[in-house]
């Protein structure tokens, strides 16, 4: 009798148990209250000297198969970056919702909205700015927090976009820096961001200087910015793995701190990384260093933590870029000229992420070691490159 009540209380928990981990499987791969905020267009509709009206038009888009996604908060906040003092300098935003089905309040007053399973709704974000002289304002930064609510509870969210006030002109020619190998041209550019295309940034500062045989390089950050991979802190939730294995790295490296290590742990996973931890670390007492970086991935070398980059990203961890190669081949084929993505710096270290068929690496890296696009505020992300006729870059 004791024994067949033990047996029936263990099926029962067993099956307690069973229950338990399938419910919380089937929570961990629904995708929650997936309501993502698109960076939308952006444009400059009032461009007076004294009076600046930007207005953007985003998109909110609910990913989920079946969930209704609440929005019950809406607001954006902004911050200006320019050459000179912002002193006298006003702005004051909007958040107008755009919703087919209800105008908005007159009141500004932001009223709870629900947006249906794979159904999107828009949103027009406007900044008037207002100040004597505007023309050194660099760019907004745009920050829309929005609340989501469903599913996995009330959790706080926010789009950043960057949005250029000021464009260098094709009126100065790049200054020309030989390195030998050919003639370097460092291009300078607004500030860019995810509403910028590459292709259509180097048809309109690099191909008006180029002539045949040129090549235009691109940083590999300003790539991955333009694809939004970058990520502020305050989303990043560090765990158990990264928390720890940050604190063997050196403090110049951008995966000394858990949030950077965590950017590369949410991309390849804790596993990987505790693995290439632990067996790079073996492989370092027997004198072979960079073992971790090797197994953990691509992207372990390309992170750049917080300061590792020009204002305003560098509040940000900006990740490596994606699909590169893609990247580069896209712009040959829209502009004809051979491309790269690299990854120089002032240490004369030269790593090229993707290039174009038939350029030659070693061209590449003797043209770049000199790092002409700088690692400061230069804003430089373009690096027109002309061959000599003797050297040639093909490989």
């Amino acid at each position: 009798m004791i024994g067949s009540l033990a047996i029936g209380v263990a099926a029962g928990a067993s099956l307690l148990a069973l229950g338990g981990f399938a419910l919380e499987l089937q929570y961990r791969l629904r995708p929650g209250n997936k309501l993502n905020l698109m960076p939308g267009d952006w444009h400059l509709s009032v461009a007076e000297p004294d009076r600046y009206l930007l207005v953007g038009e985003m998109e909110f888009q609910n990913l989920t198969d079946r969930f209704e996604i609440m929005l019950p908060e809406v607001e954006a906040r902004v911050k200006l970056l320019s050459d000179g003092s912002l002193d006298g300098v006003t702005h004051k935003t909007k958040v107008i919702p755009c919703h087919k089905e209800t105008p908005a309040r007159a009141d500004d007053y932001w009223f709870g909205y629900i947006v249906k399973a794979r159904k999107t709704t828009k949103v027009k974000v406007s900044v008037e700015i207002h100040g004597e002289d505007l023309n050194q304002l660099q760019s907004a930064w745009v920050q829309v927090n929005y609340v989501t609510y469903g599913p996995q509870g009330r959790i706080p969210k926010v789009r950043h976009v960057v949005v250029p006030l000021q464009f260098p002109t094709s009126e100065t020619t790049p200054k020309a820096r030989n390195v030998g190998v050919g003639d370097v041209f460092p291009i300078r550019t607004h500030i860019l961001s995810p509403i910028d295309d590459p292709v259509e940034v180097v048809k309109r500062y690099a191909l008006p200087y180029a002539q045949k045989g040129d090549v235009v390089t691109i940083g590999e950050t300003p790539v991955a910015i333009m694809q939004g991979r970058f990520r502020h802190p305050s989303e990043v939730k560090p765990g158990w793995v990264a928390k720890r294995v940050c604190l063997f790295f050196l403090p110049t490296s951008s995966l000394a701190t858990a949030c950077g290590m965590q950017a590369l742990v949410d991309i390849v996973g804790p596993l990987r990384v505790l693995a290439a931890f632990t067996i790079g670390a073996i492989a370092k007492i027997f004198g072979k260093p960079g073992v971790f970086y090797q197994l953990a991935g691509e992207q372990a070398r390309l992170i750049d933590d917080v300061t590792g980059t020009l204002p305003p990203y560098d509040q940000f961890i900006v990740l490596g870029p994606e699909n590169p190669q893609e990247v580069v081949d896209r712009i040959q084929r829209e502009t004809g000229m051979a491309s790269a993505i690299v990854d120089a710096n002032d240490l004369k270290a030269v790593k090229i992420l993707a290039a174009t068929v038939g350029l030659s690496p070693a061209f590449l890296e003797q043209a770049l070691k000199s790092n002409p696009a700088g690692n400061a505020d230069e804003r430089t992300p373009l690096v027109l490159i002309r061959p000599t006729r003797e050297e040639g870059a093909r490989g």
